[in-house]
């Protein structure tokens, strides 16, 4: 049994608060999304974890919505502590176990630098970091910029954030053997610590936090802080923001292998960075992930609950399909799965994903990703916007997620869920999800969960058997200038207006109740007309 103590019960309001204001009906304008930042680094440490001793293996990407005990989250006030069981999940067997605050965390903070001064178990480690605020009094709101490599530090400065220059190496250093680790964080826990740098450096980035609160937020507010990272860096960010629930807003950038990318998926990506080279070049992750470098189906989490871990917070996920070895299609894979986990929890509108890029240089500044970053700096941190969602994926590396899950997306209770009839259209401030009861004899329903940007969509298409069927057919009809581009587990019909969509045979016989998904992705607006579904 695995507890963690000593922090408030915030979420359950907050996750509440979302849900009632996360869904409107098509008619209405687009809520802006309260604070989604928590007062503490772990809400859920009182939650009591059990883990498994094992956990059968499972090909396909493991339901976010099923705790371990194979009961099923139905509630909000229920992602409060599976949410708990995830940390430890992703700790034991990806990351490492990520201490909670030492004893003693002191340090000061300025207008050009934060310092650190942390001290556990008679040991003293401390470390600084760099401070770049915009003109003006302040307090501002910041991003953590770990390693200078991330975000575009201009764009963030101009959005009216601060830039803070985190140094992870002075918290864990590469190019150390995992028998003798270095830096401030295996001072305070020992050099053979089996954590990896990815837990140190997310550690070293709390302390940060930790220091902020402490100054009373004179120069920097507590309550607007995000991170950013690319490459190694962006894998940082990433985990940064997963185990710390006071950031604000998450944007890793083109972090590849050990980041966002689903692991699942990694492996049978061509050309993407293998799991045993991200585990080999550095000690990135824990030890423990040795086991799974060459069998991530037996791993009992994926990214995509990482992902879950973030939500509801801001998360801004920004890749390169350009570059094979940064695994952009398993990132968007794991992106759409950890999308579900918003919507479920009624914040679909705070995840964005963008890999839909012309330049191919690794961590290049680009213009496309200037507008999103600013956006989401002025919704999440400075609370003065209202960042629209969006899921730009580029056709040279569109994951397909039907192809990864077995699971459904919950309706969780505890305010906010549209209610069911025959014939329902209902627009979050996400998307569209659109449901059709077919006339009797057709057979088949058919659903679609839309995730819709500024000049384009991808629909992910549920068909679900009312007897057993042998196969189906959908229809729909796209509004004008909508133009799919790309599809997959169904053979098509047509780009625009009227299209029709045949299974694609391996997925045409479904029993009585059983469902099925294929997908699409198009230009211009998403339909909100009602689907049609015929079955054979």
């Amino acid at each position: 049994m695995i507890t963690r103590s000593g922090h408030l019960r915030l979420s359950l309001a907050l996750l509440t608060a979302l849900a009632l204001t996360g869904t409107a009906l098509a008619t209405a304008a687009p809520t802006p999304s309260p604070p989604t930042a928590l007062a503490v680094e772990d809400d859920g440490a009182d939650c009591p974890v059990a883990l498994p001793g094992s956990t059968p293996a499972n090909p396909r990407l493991p339901d976010p919505f099923t705790r371990i005990d194979g009961s099923r989250v139905t509630s909000l006030a229920d992602w409060r502590c599976r949410r708990a069981e995830i940390r430890e999940l992703a700790e034991r067997h990806v990351y490492g176990d990520k201490p909670a605050k030492p004893a003693s965390v002191t340090g000061t903070v300025s207008r050009t630098s934060i310092s650190v001064t942390a001290t556990h178990q008679g040991r003293t480690a401390s470390f600084s970091a760099g401070v770049d605020a915009p003109s003006g009094a302040g307090p501002f709101p910041a991003v953590i910029v770990v390693g200078g490599f991330g975000a575009d530090t201009a764009a963030i400065k101009a959005a009216g954030a601060a830039v803070i220059s985190y140094d992870p190496l002075a918290v864990g250093r590469e190019g150390t053997p995992r028998s003798s680790k270095q830096g401030a964080f295996y001072t305070l826990h020992g050099a053979s610590s089996p954590t990896g740098l990815l837990a140190a450096w997310a550690w070293g980035a709390s302390r940060i936090i930790d220091v902020i609160e402490q100054s009373g937020s004179a120069t920097i507010r507590a309550d607007g802080i995000g991170v950013t990272g690319c490459s190694r860096y962006g894998k940082s960010a990433f985990a940064v923001g997963a185990f710390d629930q006071r950031v604000a807003l998450t944007m890793p950038i083109e972090s590849g292998s050990a980041g966002a990318p689903a692991f699942r998926s990694i492996a049978g990506e061509s050309g993407a960075q293998p799991l045993s080279s991200a585990y080999g070049e550095q000690p990135w992750l824990g030890d423990a992930f040795s086991a799974y470098t060459g069998n991530p189906n037996a791993l009992p989490i994926d990214t995509h609950q990482v992902i879950g871990m973030i939500a509801p917070r801001g998360l801004l996920l920004l890749e390169n399909p350009h570059v094979d070895w940064l695994a952009a299609r398993a990132g968007s894979v794991a992106s759409l799965a950890g999308a579900e986990v918003y919507k479920a929890l009624g914040a679909a509108d705070n995840i964005s994903y963008w890999s839909d890029v012309q330049d191919g240089t690794h961590c290049a500044s680009r213009s496309e990703w200037r507008g999103p970053i600013q956006d989401n700096i002025r919704e999440h941190l400075l609370k003065s916007g209202n960042a629209p969602q969006v899921f730009r994926i580029s056709a040279k590396k569109a994951g397909n997620l039907a192809q990864w899950r077995d699971w459904q997306t919950p309706v969780l209770t505890g305010g906010g869920e549209p209610t069911s009839t025959t014939t329902t259209t209902t627009t979050t401030t996400t998307g569209v999800t659109t449901t059709t009861t077919p006339p009797p004899g057709t057979g088949c329903t058919a659903s679609a969960s839309v995730n819709q940007w500024n000049g384009g969509f991808v629909a992910t298409v549920t068909v679900t058997a009312n007897r057993a069927i042998t196969g189906w057919t959908v229809g729909a009809t796209l509004p004008p200038g909508a133009t799919i581009t790309n599809s997959w587990n169904t053979t098509r019909t047509g780009t625009s207006g009227p299209v029709t969509f045949t299974d694609a045979g391996f997925n045409g016989a479904l029993a009585a109740g059983r469902s099925t998904e294929f997908g699409y992705q198009a230009t211009g607006t998403a339909p909100t007309s009602a689907l049609t579904c015929t079955a054979r």
